[in-house]
């Protein structure tokens, strides 16, 4: 299967000044005014700091080939956040989260960066009923490569069971990464770089902050469960590839010719193993790495509608 016979020069454009610049000096938007990180405070009976009760978001923007920078799939990512809203009863404007997201990048001059909207409630008590409570909105932009890094990923099966959608539904709530931090920790515990769950009866459901997919014999599979966050990245790989969304078994699982893990902050990220089993050389995986590259960047124009330029 060829994604993109020609596949470019996918060097990044070189970072302009600001985009390593400490936390403490960046810019970042707060109920509706931009100011730096260092003069935004909140009290410590937010009421999100002692439940989680927030929705969030991550996106990316890329400095793109004409020399200017876009958010990509800015709606998209907007529109899950809105839900994650929606769920706690949580008022949430997308016409204004777009505009601080976009007012933002430029005040920290940033191209390659990633983007973070928090929506959280804040005081008027510590019951559990949030009705009365204050909301707040913030959106900051900062310096951040993939967090799994660039090398090839090993994973391992978690002992922990991914929260199940009947009782917290899948979307980006602030309380349930509670579950991604403590399985995350196990696995870097035992030497793995990323945790992969899969539920009682066998069947993967995602990494800690990853969708996962599988090649064999040349096809793309998405693995997809109930459970699992409805990736954006993962909309966009099972779009380019054509890919077959459905259950996948952790024996199937293993026995795929390559594995890889998708998700904004990862990007497309090849994997080497899953516990004891290695995987060999990925030539899909890489081409769909340059593939993906090469759209956040704006150098494919049948993809542009997926960019909002800043």
């Amino acid at each position: 299967m060829s994604l993109n016979p020609e596949i470019p020069d996918l060097a990044p454009a070189e970072a302009p000044r600001g985009e390593t610049a400490a936390i403490e000096t960046l810019q970042l938007w707060f109920d509706g005014e931009v100011m730096s990180h260092e003069s935004a405070r909140v009290p410590l009976t937010t009421h999100a700091l002692h439940y989680g009760s927030g929705v969030f978001e991550g996106i990316r923007s890329y400095a793109t080939v004409d020399g200017g920078a876009a958010v990509f799939r800015l709606p998209e990512h907007l529109q899950r956040m809105r839900l994650g809203a929606a769920a706690f009863g949580a008022d949430f404007d997308v016409v204004l989260a777009q505009e601080a997201t976009l007012q933002v990048l430029r005040a920290n001059h940033h191209r390659d960066a990633y983007i973070r909207p928090l929506l959280w409630f804040g005081t008027g008590g510590l019951a559990l009923d949030v009705g009365s409570l204050t909301q707040h909105l913030m959106v900051a932009s900062l310096p951040w490569k993939s967090h799994l890094g660039e090398h090839r990923q090993r994973l391992s099966v978690s002992p922990f069971r991914r929260n199940r959608s009947a009782a917290l539904p899948p979307l980006k709530l602030c309380g349930g990464y509670v579950n991604s931090i403590l399985a995350k920790r196990e696995a870097s515990a035992r030497g793995f770089d990323e945790a992969m769950f899969v539920d009682d009866d066998g069947f993967v459901v995602e990494c800690s902050a990853e969708n996962v997919f599988l090649v064999k014999a040349g096809r793309v599979t998405a693995v997809e469960h109930a459970d699992a966050l409805p990736g954006i990245t993962r909309a966009t790989l099972v779009e380019l590839t054509g890919a077959q969304s459905r259950p996948v078994a952790l024996d199937e699982l293993l026995d795929a010719d390559e594995v890889f893990v998708c998700g904004t902050s990862a990007e497309v990220a090849s994997v080497a193993a899953i516990d004891g089993r290695e995987f060999a050389a990925a030539p899909l995986t890489r081409e769909l790495q340059a593939h993906y590259a090469g759209i956040v960047r704006g150098r494919e124009s049948r993809f542009s509608s997926w960019l909002t330029h800043v």
